[in-house]
């Protein structure tokens, strides 16, 4: 299993999402992180290099090596490349 880590604002941005959904964030990460499945795609243009997990309206952006994922946001849909 892959290590997640958080940069330091990422931990604020999933408490300030609604306790249910930002558990099916972080039991849909913890997936990705244990066995690769998820709605993972790499990122192109200003986020070339990273990749986002799709989790229903929100998106975690992030990048992985192979031992840790590093979570850089975590956002609704609509503000998440901005």
């Amino acid at each position: 299993m892959k290590r997640i880590r958080f940069v330091p604002n990422a931990p604020a941005e999933v408490r300030a999402i609604d306790q249910p959904t930002a558990m099916q964030i972080l039991t849909a990460l913890h997936r990705y992180a244990q066995t690769g499945e998820g709605k993972v795609k790499p990122l192109s243009g200003e986020f070339e290099g990273l990749l986002r997990l799709r989790v229903g309206n929100h998106r975690v952006i992030f990048d992985e090596t192979e031992d840790t994922i590093t979570v850089h946001r975590v956002r609704d849909r609509k503000d998440a490349y901005r």
